[in-house]
């Protein structure tokens, strides 16, 4: 697998020596040829002085046969241009860009483009151990429409079937109890803490807690 990197500070880098790592052919992009030291002497990759957005310049890193195109450089407006480029004019779809400016990073999430938000993912979970019961994105595919999303059960659902989860309207995709993820089986029931993984479209993601504060109404 051919993999560009366009930055290569402490996250490009980490990427940049794990991949070649495992034997696969990286190309490093990056404005100051001081940041390459940070690849190591064993980095086997190669390494392109310039602005990621150059599309000469993306040629030479052979974006052409890129099977991924990661944008990781300190410049959201730079990362954003970068993933278009790769996506619209290469027509690359494993393609991902590092944003710091969360508004932005769901704004180019909903329009297909996968971000990283490094304050959102650490807001999140931080907030996960100090409000629990409260549900939390956790993924969103790369076209924007779907969502997991993780939500710790209340007592309510003490003794209630996994199928009640489904009956609200969500897709019960795991469950994890005591530090231990499963896959639910049909029949198997829920308690109170269980923390449950749903599917839902990405524009119900704000109704996953209403839909869970209760269970639904038995049925006779």
């Amino acid at each position: 697998m051919h993999v560009v990197i366009v930055g290569c500070g402490r996250v490009g880098s980490s990427l940049g020596r794990i991949l070649a790592s495992d034997q696969h052919s990286v190309a490093v992009i990056d404005r100051k040829p001081s940041a390459f030291a940070r690849l190591g002497d064993d980095f086997t990759g190669s390494t392109f002085v310039g602005v990621g957005f150059d599309r000469e310049l993306l040629l030479e890193a052979g974006i052409e046969r890129a099977d991924s195109v990661a944008a990781v450089t300190n410049g959201d407006n730079s990362n954003i241009l970068v993933a278009r480029v790769a996506r619209e004019t290469f027509g690359i779809e494993r393609v991902v860009a590092r944003i710091y400016d969360p508004n932005r990073a769901h704004i180019y999430q909903r329009l297909g483009i996968p971000t990283v938000a490094p304050a959102v993912w650490t807001t999140e979970r931080v907030l996960r151990r100090v409000l629990p019961g409260a549900s939390r994105l956790e993924w969103t595919d790369q076209s924007g429409q779907v969502s997991v999303v993780e939500h710790q059960l209340s007592e309510d659902w003490a003794n209630r079937p996994v199928d009640d989860i489904e009956r609200t309207g969500l897709r019960l995709v795991s469950m994890c109890r005591s530090g231990r993820a499963t896959l639910p089986a049909p029949g198997s029931t829920l308690e109170s803490g269980d923390i449950v993984h749903v599917a839902v479209p990405t524009t119900m993601v704000d109704r996953v807690d209403h839909l869970l504060a209760q269970p639904p109404a038995a049925t006779r």
